[in-house]
């Protein structure tokens, strides 16, 4: 149904007033994506407009979008999109800052440890001298990824299993917010054979230390890049220092579209939403603000990549995730990541009166807001 956005706001509206005791029907849930599916058109729409204008736009197979330099275009974000997936290693369970768009906003204090001396790979725990038996037993990845939260916490115990992947040749990198690196540390991860280190250059606001440590990295690692949730924020501090983090040398900027969970939406409620594919929440201007970005990159001739890992790249990552685990055919984990509907969070969104569906028809019998049996 192509919903009016004056219904879709009087039942989103009721909806954010049920309490949990109330049902949520099957109905309701029609009525529910219906709103999802207006918005989207809409956010599809303005997005395909801003993709139009980028005359150098080109695709990853058809799962990604770049402009730049494609010798540039991460290993690592190739590995995740063609091979064998993000295979994820978890050790460190904390971190020096307190960033808004963190997935784990407000419970940083309360994420559980891997355990002494191991680290956490497909789930699993492991010892660095299991790695060798891991190696001989299962099939080699196309790359792994150092994921979680701040190593440069305790980064001292990262040389040694950097240097057993290395020696497997299997392609590895590492996220950063890059603030407690130094010339020191950064050339150990060189020496151990780390492939591809990425700094979130939004977590400092484009901090000038961590612009600084972005040079001293591409003096010992291969690749070097930024990987940020795009913000407003970041945006506008990072075209006041372009030129210096240009200098830098990086060979890409992966702009992430910024996607909300129970931790962080608290921090960016009142912004116009949108739900894609029914799973990820994401601020509007978050995927707006990156096509923009990359039409100014383009336009400008950066020798880099800057990529546009929306939540469409990954629910493309997803697929070929599980189509390389052989799982069955259209399966992925790609998934909306509430417990509950927030439904609150798109009413500022269907208050917006820039913000217009495309097209709008009267409500089935049955559906209209007053009529229904609540």
């Amino acid at each position: 149904m192509k919903i009016s956005k004056t219904d879709a706001l009087l039942w989103f509206d009721y909806f954010s007033q049920l309490t949990g005791e109330e049902e949520i029907t099957a109905k309701h849930e029609e009525i529910t994506y219906a709103v999802f599916a207006q918005i989207e058109a809409v956010v599809d729409q303005r997005n395909e407009e801003l993709k139009q204008q980028i005359r150098g736009l080109k695709t990853l197979e058809n799962r990604t979008y770049y402009v730049g330099n494609d010798d540039k275009f991460p290993r690592g974000c190739k590995s995740c999109l063609l091979g064998t997936g993000l295979n994820a290693i978890r050790k460190t369970n904390t971190c020096n800052l307190d960033c808004k768009f963190c997935y784990n906003y407000g419970v940083l204090d309360n994420i559980s440890p891997v355990g002494e001396g191991m680290w956490e790979i497909g789930g699993t725990k492991f010892y660095e001298k299991d790695m060798e038996l891991l190696l001989s037993i299962q099939k080699k990845p196309s790359g792994v990824a150092y994921v979680y939260l701040e190593p440069f916490m305790e980064i001292e115990k990262y040389y040694g299993m950097i240097k057993k992947f290395s020696q497997a040749k299997i392609y590895q990198h590492l996220y950063t917010n890059g603030t407690l690196a130094s010339e020191e540390t950064l050339k150990a991860l060189g020496e151990a054979g780390l492939n591809e280190l990425r700094f979130n250059l939004g977590a400092s606001n484009c901090s000038d230390f961590v612009i600084q440590n972005i040079a001293l990295a591409k003096k010992y690692i291969p690749m070097v890049g930024i990987e940020t949730p795009m913000t407003p924020e970041f945006f506008e501090t990072f075209f006041r220092k372009k030129e210096d983090i240009l200098a830098t040398g990086l060979d890409f900027i992966n702009c992430a579209e910024l996607h909300l969970n129970e931790n962080n939406l608290e921090n960016y409620y009142g912004e116009n939403m949108y739900l894609c594919r029914q799973g990820y929440l994401s601020p509007v201007w978050s995927r707006e603000l990156t096509l923009k970005f990359m039409k100014i990159a383009d336009d400008q001739q950066w020798d880099l990549v800057v990529h546009d890992c929306s939540n469409q790249t990954k629910f493309a990552r997803d697929l070929n995730l599980s189509a390389r685990e052989g799982k069955w055919f259209g399966a992925s984990n790609y998934a909306f990541e509430f417990p509950v509907m927030p439904f609150e969070a798109f009413l500022p969104i269907l208050n917006d009166e820039t913000f217009e569906f495309l097209e709008e028809e009267p409500l089935p019998k049955g559906y209209q807001p007053l009529l229904i049996e609540f």
